[in-house]
């Protein structure tokens, strides 16, 4: 059974690799084939938490779609535009007039 930083490496180093048709990055796969990757016959909760965890150690993120999983990479996020206290407020106030 692979552990589960073995198969985060593997899977950042896939980031890296050409195939479907890009040179490289965001991709995703089938819990049949995460289940490959870990050695596993069924994937449990605690499978996907600790890869998660050990993927995001890798500057990744693995996300869970129901139907199968994505691999991005953690900067994706970093340019993505701020949530001010005021914005919210302001929705949270709107819902609360609205009886939401």
């Amino acid at each position: 059974m692979m552990p589960f930083r073995q198969a985060a490496r593997r899977l950042a180093v896939l980031y890296g690799e050409s195939f479907g048709g890009k040179p490289n990055g965001r991709y995703r796969m089938s819990a049949k084939q995460i289940r490959q990757l870990l050695g596993r016959r069924r994937l449990y909760e605690d499978d996907i938490r600790d890869l998660t965890r050990a993927l995001l150690e890798e500057g990744f993120v693995l996300v869970d779609m129901d139907g199968f999983f994505v691999v991005l990479s953690a900067n994706t996020f970093v340019n993505y535009r701020r949530l001010s206290a005021e914005s919210l407020e302001e929705v949270l106030a709107d819902e609360n007039a609205d009886g939401l």
